[in-house]
């Protein structure tokens, strides 16, 4: 099968002020595009191009040796990106309930010792990456950080939430303030989509 860029959930202007038009033209149709222009290039023809997406994220290492790291970097990027825009809405940042929220409140103690944990582990990830909100094995819930484009499933975890921290996702808006976009994140998280991945 031929991966595809998926459309934004939203208009391309819906998030702004917080995340810009302009942000998303680069971050969604550049960057996002040229992963998954590279992922075709590197399945087109081959046996591969019959694997879902998220198989091609966690048995890279059963492709062929010359195209091991390309084929990981390139799928995992496409696979974190398309997370990444459905973790995110015009009108968000309620806040988890139900379940969720539960499951919060037992594993940092409330929802503001969870947003903290969250914020300091993605805001002070050296270098590129991504910060993310796993369901673990054992069914609790935990924070963590990948580097470049390393996803959680390769751990055997479930991501549920993420913040994409490549400085290409926020350099227009924020230049090198890293804090300050992970303070604007939070106004914008789709808590319905975080919950519907907790309970699946």
């Amino acid at each position: 099968m031929t991966q595809t860029l998926p459309d934004l959930p939203y208009a391309i202007d819906a998030l702004a002020p917080l995340i810009s038009a302009e942000t998303l033209e680069y971050h969604h149709g550049k960057h996002h595009a040229t992963y998954v222009t590279k992922l075709n290039g590197l399945i087109e023809g081959t046996s591969l191009a019959d694997w879902p997406l998220d198989e091609l994220v966690v048995k890279a290492n059963e492709a062929p040796a010359e195209i091991r790291k390309p084929l990981f970097n390139n799928a995992a990027q496409h696979l974190n990106h398309s997370f990444y825009w459905q973790c995110l809405r015009p009108v968000g940042g309620d806040g988890p309930t139900g379940s969720l929220a539960a499951a919060i409140d037992g594993a940092f103690g409330d929802f503001d010792a969870f947003k903290e944990s969250f914020t300091n582990e993605s805001v002070n990830h050296f270098g590129s990456g991504w910060g993310w909100l796993v369901k673990k094995a054992d069914g609790s819930i935990g924070v963590t950080s990948t580097h470049d484009a390393g996803n959680p499933l390769t751990d055997g975890e479930t991501p549920l939430l993420t913040c994409d921290v490549w400085e290409h996702a926020y350099y227009i808006d924020y230049r090198n303030a890293r804090p300050k976009y992970l303070a604007s994140y939070w106004d914008l998280v789709n808590w319905e989509f975080v919950a519907a991945n907790f309970e699946a």
